[in-house]
């Protein structure tokens, strides 16, 4: 690693000011450490806005509760609020923080053309403010897809169109940032795997929004009276948005949980071109899967359908396979490089687990592994997906990946963001280290209770009361029904605790957190070590242990619902 003099002295000629992290030893540009702060914050500002939602509505599905069940209009409002807030503006404001990061900080890298990277953030700010203000104001409820014909007023897909006019112009400035620092020498060979892996997300997150443009632009117009707009082409495009922004999502998690393995406990790939393959599998084949939300359409061909939610759906599996793999190996092997070689599993017992960064990232592979990738599977295979896709299994499948798995990512990776970017200690650092146990644990009583009501009962998603309350013919459920939903409730108030205490803990350290000075290092209780020489040679029998189960347990989820499949469609 160059020398903080040379490092600092190279970004002087080059016309940047830098500070060089005393950790890391990678130099950090100044003008980068700004836009990754101001768009953490405001992404940690939605996840606020989306939490108040989320605990209106996750109130009235509790039919212990029932909040807004005599208010059915309020609670379809809350609802789309919900879903722009957390799986649009919460996500993808990180998301570009985090592509400032991968382009700027691993290369040691200046980030070109910071003030087209301010207004990218002013025309997503201004989509998102203006998305809010019109579903909070009455004017759309219409969920955050808004299938036309759903009558929506323009300022909805204006909202959109701002939105996803800035997310590009961040790319931009990502891929822009990569190929100078190539150009200026910055890096030799490939991209490093984290900066490899946020490239993914980038590629995938172009694809996604130009399939944001091509839906919301004539559906504005559309809105405005101008052009007839087909409904069968807007499904179809809309689910390039929205299957495809969670992709973006399963991108860049996996990169965070390659960085958080290397800072928590020096943890390295054990084979980067293999890592690299699933990462390029993710482009290649990860959108296809979108096909699932269209499958009783009839603009589409049989044969497209089936082939999109089988064969390319596992060549994108295949890629998470080969994360869920590489990420565990390469933290047992840092780990016996260390010394904790008893058994096959002193590794895990011995790792880091009161860092709440490690714990973050751990518990995110485990419950998005477990509970949101093998049901993603189940889901998303064609006759099963028709069997789940309208009841409340979808949304707890859902929650399983893009809030288990995602959001507790990068809760998990702003206890690094803070003290090396922010360069701020950590306020309440006892309650940092429960809280993401505290939130994993809400999150995962959520997702299950959601997926056993939907899969066993077959309990409707997108109503405001399974009682139906004045319906003209009764609708009955099971007791155990009720049951399953009480649970997702409970599941529901810890995760909102913990997601409260994420935000009061992020926006505490900000606001009154020691500044660290820029020629020391944070304190936190766990350093990263590179395990070297014969030490770090592969041994890996826990992963191989771990990897195993999880096979195990994948099949069994396969099995069970094909038993289901069996059950409803007997073969005679």
């Amino acid at each position: 690693m160059a020398s903080e003099a040379g490092v600092l002295e190279l970004g002087q000629r080059l016309g940047f000011r830098s500070r060089v992290c005393q950790v890391t030893g990678l130099r950090v540009d100044w003008a980068a450490e700004r836009l990754i702060t101001v768009n953490a914050v405001t992404a940690v500002v939605f996840l606020l806005v989306g939490g108040v939602m989320a605990l209106f509505v996750s109130m009235t599905r509790w039919p212990a509760v029932g909040l807004l069940s005599g208010n059915p209009e309020l609670f379809y409002r809350f609802l789309t609020a919900h879903g722009m807030n957390m799986l649009v503006y919460w996500i993808i404001f990180f998301e570009v923080a985090g592509l400032y990061f991968g382009g700027a900080v691993p290369l040691n890298a200046r980030l070109v053309t910071p003030w087209l990277a301010w207004l990218g953030y002013a025309l997503m700010l201004a989509g998102a403010l203006l998305g809010n203000a019109t579903v909070l104001s009455g004017r759309a409820d219409v969920m955050w897809d808004a299938y036309v014909p759903l009558e929506t007023p323009p300022a909805f897909f204006l909202s959109y169109i701002i939105f996803a006019a800035g997310a590009l112009v961040a790319c931009y400035v990502f891929f822009a940032t990569v190929i100078v620092a190539k150009v200026e020498g910055r890096y030799r060979g490939s991209l490093p795997l984290v900066t490899y892996g946020f490239a993914t997300a980038a590629i995938i997150a172009v694809v996604t929004l130009l399939g944001g443009v091509f839906t919301f632009v004539p559906a504005f117009f559309w809105s405005l009276g101008l052009m007839h707009e087909d409904p069968e082409a807007y499904r179809l495009t809309i689910w390039l948005l929205g299957h495809g922004t969670q992709q973006i999502n399963l991108a860049a998690m996996v990169s965070v949980w390659y960085l958080v393995a290397y800072l928590a406990v020096g943890a390295q790939p054990v084979s980067e071109k293999l890592s690299r393959l699933a990462f390029v599998l993710y482009i290649l084949f990860i959108n296809l899967g979108s096909v699932h939300h269209l499958l009783v359409d009839p603009g589409l061909s049989r044969s497209f359908k089936y082939w999109n939610t089988s064969y390319a759906m596992y060549a994108a599996v295949l890629g998470s396979m080969i994360h869920a793999f590489s990420i565990p190996a390469a933290v047992e092997v840092a780990q016996r490089a260390k010394g904790y070689t008893r058994g096959l599993f002193e590794w895990l017992r011995k790792a880091p687990w009161g860092n709440p960064a490690f714990a973050g990232a751990a518990l995110s592979l485990l419950g998005f592994g477990f509970i949101g990738g093998t049901t993603g599977v189940a889901f998303g295979h064609g006759p099963t997906s028709i069997l789940h896709h309208n009841t409340i299994a979808i949304p707890g499948h859902f929650h399983a990946t893009v809030v288990l798995g995602t959001t507790l990512a990068f809760m998990g990776v702003t206890y690094y963001v803070l003290p090396l970017v922010c360069r701020r200690k950590v306020v309440g650092w006892r309650l940092a280290q429960v809280q993401p146990y505290i939130f994993a644990l809400g999150v995962a009583l959520l997702a299950v209770a959601l997926m056993n009501a939907g899969a066993q009962f077959g309990v409707p998603r997108r109503v405001v009361s399974i009682a139906y309350q004045g319906a003209p013919f009764p609708v009955h459920f099971p007791a155990a029904a009720y049951r399953a939903l009480n649970l997702a409730g409970v599941g529901a108030v810890l995760a909102l605790v913990g997601g409260a205490l994420y935000i009061g803990i992020a926006v505490s350290t900000l606001i009154w957190g020691e500044r660290i000075p820029a020629g020391a290092g944070p304190v936190m209780e766990q350093q990263a070590e590179e395990p070297t020489g014969a030490e770090a040679r592969l041994h890996i029998p826990g992963t191989v242990v771990l990897v195993s189960v999880f096979l195990l347990f994948f099949i069994g989820v396969l099995v069970a619902n094909m038993g289901s499949l069996l059950y409803l469609w007997p073969v005679h």
